[in-house]
């Protein structure tokens, strides 16, 4: 789910995009459930995603980074500059 790696975490995630709202909403799969109210339509997703992920973890935009699964609903982010255990600590993970 949340891993340290080269210059910062990456989170592990699957991505369920035309949700009701945007929320966490647990794990499955070894990975982190992210509900997102966007589309998977000319990226939007994406920076719903993104945007969305800055302001759980009060980072900028800019400090995260899709590093697989652009067009996936299975991706892999890396939050810039953070280990794994402050981005656990920060979405309230064990």
């Amino acid at each position: 789910m949340i891993a340290d790696g080269a210059g910062g975490a990456i989170l592990t995630l699957k991505i369920i995009p035309r949700a009701g709202r945007t929320a966490l909403a647990g794990t499955r799969d070894n990975a982190l459930l992210v509900r997102l109210a966007a589309a998977p339509v000319d990226g939007a997703a994406n920076a719903a995603l993104l945007a969305f992920l800055a302001q759980l973890l009060q980072v900028s935009r800019n400090g995260l980074e899709i590093v697989a699964g652009e067009k996936s609903r299975s991706k892999r982010v890396k939050v810039k500059g953070m280990s794994a255990a402050a981005v656990s600590a920060r979405l309230g993970l064990p």
